[in-house]
């Protein structure tokens, strides 16, 4: 962090408030209100220290207490205005020292575990480690646990399998104390939390060095929060600002209608009320040229009706032309499924097909050309020499992107796959290596380097900042199509010229053939 705010009297980093002897005394940093308690209604306290998180921004922890009947809640709340994009942070937890990571998740952040099948939903904010938010899980897990056994033994043979991946994860154990108590806990009306607020689970005869080298299946955490104000720590150089963390990795997006609605943002979508009494929404349509919304033509989005590849429910696609200057016109199609949440996005040109093929290499200098626009159709190959980066033709489909977001792409695809190969895996090591030198190729770190996208259809494109002047750092080269490529392509057999000579050749001779026969004339009367 910086000087400035190092030196904010409001604003402190915790280990500055511990560590000054003289700061209770010359003001009292930790701010005490008398609150309601909304389970006893008697008096209670709530405390807020104002503090900021290094490398991340200032935050306020709230605390609030009641002597009157012990309740108690610990909440975050951001300091600062909402980002103007949202943010998704990928970690890869591979061994103990993962999980000591710090989360800052605020009150719109969704946490996932894809490799467990868990998804916590938006509630109050939270400053703990990702070992905190597995403890507080698996306590809310067990806490229903004697009563789901009887009730539903499905759904507690499920959970109870969630469970013990997450006890493997924190080195805990379910012994016979445990389930003693929980009956005792379901005679008496009463469940008692074995979670970070209770005793500790973990077997007091295991030394601390079984903890620290304990082995679990790796898994992935996200953290995906509109507002932009989530955080998770990285463990890379300072000077990288995480770039040099191959686990770890965070992308930028913009926010759609329905979040900006969620966080306030937006005014709700116009509806209009039928005579019937039933609810009509507006349904997209783009942008009136007419109306002057905008300047440009073809800002007009199409919807189609179809049903979802995944689950077989009613979906709608998206359509919309976009014309890319000093190249083409593309279409941009996206598939949202409401039912199970499938999603696709392609991108699939809109002109007619090229008769060579084009490569462009481009001279990565510096980050600034990370923010280039690049359109990567889904016959294009993508190549890093440097890093040893080769992509075939339709690898991660058609995408329009910057170049950042598309190395991001190929960051999270490829991370998912190589890190979740296990601890017998013998190239787990190189590859974490190859991951790290990608990483570095998206932080700028290893420039300069060369991009390569070759498309046998010249439907990709980087974006040149100095069009229509010649851009220096980037080659382009046209080249003819192989047989094997236009048979891949499908082109071989294609035939756009003189095919109406063909249909006639080919009426004619049937008509020789009918008139070779012995055949009569249909007599009609």
């Amino acid at each position: 962090m910086s000087q400035a705010k190092s030196s904010d009297p409001f604003f402190k980093p915790i280990g500055q408030h511990v560590g000054d002897e003289t700061a209770e005394q010359e003001q009292k940093m930790v701010e005490e209100i008398p609150s309601l308690c909304m389970e006893c209604h008697e008096q209670g306290v709530t405390r807020m220290l104002l503090t900021y998180i290094p490398y991340f921004r200032e935050v306020i922890v709230v605390s609030f207490q009641c002597d009157h009947c012990n309740n108690r809640n610990n909440e975050i709340q951001s300091a600062g205005q909402i980002q103007e994009k949202g943010c998704i942070y990928t970690v890869h937890v591979t061994n103990p020292a993962d999980l000591n990571r710090q989360v800052v998740k605020s009150e719109w952040c969704t946490v996932s575990i894809p490799e467990l099948a868990i998804e916590i939903p938006p509630k109050r904010g939270q400053l703990t480690t990702i070992e905190g938010i597995l403890s507080d899980t698996l306590r809310d897990l067990e806490i229903d646990q004697p009563v789901r056994k009887h009730v539903s033994p499905d759904a507690y043979t499920k959970i109870e399998d969630i469970c013990e991946k997450l006890r493997e994860i924190l080195g805990e154990e379910k012994g016979e104390e445990q389930g003693e108590e929980e009956e005792e806990g379901e005679q008496s009306g009463g469940l008692k939390s074995h979670g970070p607020v209770g005793g500790s689970r973990v077997d007091p005869s295991s030394s601390t060095a079984d903890k620290e080298n304990r082995k679990f299946a790796p898994f992935s955490v996200r953290l995906n929060d509109p507002s932009g104000n989530s955080f998770v720590e990285f463990l890379g150089s300072v000077e990288g600002r995480g770039m040099s963390d191959a686990k770890w990795s965070k992308r930028d997006y913009p926010r759609n209608k329905e979040q900006n609605e969620l966080l306030g943002l937006a005014a709700p979508s116009a509806q209009t009320t039928q005579e019937d009494g039933q609810v009509d929404e507006e349904m997209g349509g783009g942008f009136s040229k007419e109306a002057g919304e905008t300047e440009h033509e073809n800002e007009e989005i199409y919807t189609f009706a179809g049903t979802c590849s995944s689950c077989n429910a009613p979906l709608e696609t998206h359509m919309k032309r976009v014309n890319i200057p000093y190249f083409k016109d593309i279409l941009i199609m996206s598939t949202n499924c409401n039912a199970c949440g499938y999603r696709d996005n392609e991108v699939k040109s809109g002109s007619a097909i090229s008769e060579k093929g084009r490569r462009l290499i481009l001279r990565v200098e510096d980050a600034e050309d990370l923010s280039r626009d690049v359109l990567k159709s889904e016959t294009a190959g993508f190549a890093i020499p440097e890093i040893d980066l080769h992509l075939s033709p339709g690898t991660l489909g058609g995408r329009f992107t910057t170049l950042e977001g598309l190395l991001q792409q190929v960051y999270d695809e490829l991370s998912e796959k190589v890190l979740m190969r296990g601890d017998s895996s013998k190239d787990t090591d190189a590859f974490e290596g190859f991951l790290g030198k990608l990483k570095g190729v998206i932080g700028a770190q290893n420039v300069p380097f060369t991009v390569i996208l070759d498309d046998p259809l010249a439907n990709s494109y980087i974006q040149n900042p100095y069009a229509p002047d010649p851009d220096e750092q980037m080659t382009v080269e046209n080249y003819e199509r192989t047989y094997d490529q236009n048979e891949d392509l499908g082109l071989n057999d294609i035939k756009v010229e003189n095919y109406s000579s063909d249909k006639e050749l080919e009426g004619a001779g049937k008509k020789e053939k009918g008139g070779e026969g012995d055949s009569q004339p249909m007599d009609t009367e």
